[in-house]
This record gives structure tokens, sequence and C-alpha cells, in this order.
């Protein structure tokens, strides 16, 4: 495995043998001393179109025969309102970034799989995005929310703002976030400062489409 040091862009190589499978550890560059966590993938679960599309089929309990509007796919949003999606397994990460997002007034929906986060986004654009980049997936690549997103067009993405939490990646790197098709990437190790880094976020993505805007007007004449 070689792996690239994001402070020196020094390269190492750890023999595979060193870390298993699905696990991560925390080496320093020999270069600039600097502590890189390294993780290694456990094996990779094909994700095919048909089991994508699978994530969105009714379940046999909710039933596949057509729209119940009783079933309710997403929680009341006054008009007017911020909402946002909150794709985060771990409680304890949930509780340390929830405070922020009421502070900010957004209406949280919290989701317990892929499953129910697809579904809902079926009938709601949410402004925010948070996702763990392993929420509901042993390989990151194989995330389906995160599919999901890359695949919508840009008339609906440009209206949500995307953070992706992580651990293997510096917060605010933004090629890595362009890799990854988000808006930021947050490292889970700077939660503490959640609430500034993601205010300075959405203050750079609101300037920058705010000159996007203007630009397009202006061309439409």
């Amino acid at each position: 495995m070689e792996v690239i040091c994001q402070k020196c862009q020094g390269k190492i190589k750890i023999p595979d043998d060193k870390l298993p499978e699905g696990k991560s550890a925390t080496v320093k560059c020999p270069h600039c001393q600097e502590r890189i966590t390294v993780s290694r993938p456990a094996p990779k679960a094909e994700l095919t179109e048909a089991s994508f599309d699978d994530l969105f089929a009714p379940s046999e309990e909710e039933g596949g025969d057509g729209y119940d509007a009783a079933e309710k796919p997403f929680d009341f949003i006054e008009e007017e309102g911020k909402s946002a999606l909150l794709c985060e397994s771990d409680a304890t990460v949930r509780e340390k970034l929830r405070p922020t997002l009421d502070i900010l007034e957004y209406h949280v929906t919290e989701v317990p799989n892929s499953r129910d986060a697809l579904k809902k986004m079926r009938y709601h654009i949410y402004d925010l995005v948070l996702i763990n980049e392993y929420f509901d997936t042993r390989d990151p690549d194989a995330n389906a929310v995160m599919i999901y997103l890359e695949r919508l067009g840009m008339e609906i993405r440009r209206n949500m703002f995307v953070t992706l939490l992580t651990t293997r990646f510096r917060t605010m790197d933004h090629m890595t976030a362009f890799q990854k098709s988000v808006n930021m990437i947050f490292n889970l190790r700077n939660i503490d400062d959640f609430d500034k880094i993601l205010q300075r976020g959405l203050a750079d993505y609101g300037l920058f489409f705010k000159v996007f805007k203007e630009s397009l007007t202006a061309l439409r004449g």
C-alpha cells in the first residue's frame, strides 16, 4: 500500500500484511514527522445497478403496489425552513453535531440506514447533507448515499451543501472534496470546532454561488 503525506506530499510504502483489512492505524511520516491515519479497506462489495435500485424499492412491510400518503416519507418542514439530513451511525458523533445544526435553525432528519436516507431524498431536497463515508457500508467507495448524490443533476445538486464526515482526510481539503464530489471535507477529529468550520464552509459556498448566479443572470441579459 502506498500512502501520500498530506503535509509534505512524501510517499510511504506500507506492506499490506502489516494492516488488517477494514482496520486503520496511525503512522509518522519519515520525512516531516506528520501523523497519518492509514486505512486498509475491507474487500470491496460490488454495488451493481440492480442492488442500488433495490435500495429504493419498498420493503415487504411497506408494500410495493403504489404510493401511500400515510407513509410520511419525510418529516414536516415549515415553508422557508432549512433542512438537514444526518447520515451518521455513531450516536456520540450525532450528539456533538446536533447543537450546531439546531443553532443554525436546521430541521434535522436522522436516518438509520441508506435505504431510509435514499427514500427521504426521493421526496425532499435537503439544504445540508452530512454523511459519514462509512455510513451503512464497510467500503466508502460503495456508499449508496454518496453514489446517489454523485448522480444527481446539477440543477438539483448545486442547491445542496454536502459535507463528508471522515477520519481519513483533512478538514477543508478542497482537492479531496472535488474528487469525492462533495462541498466540504470534515475530519471528525476536529469535532469540537464543528460550528466554526461548518459556518465557514457555508459562507464560502454562499459567496461562490452568489457570484455564480450574478454572472449567470448577466449572461442571460
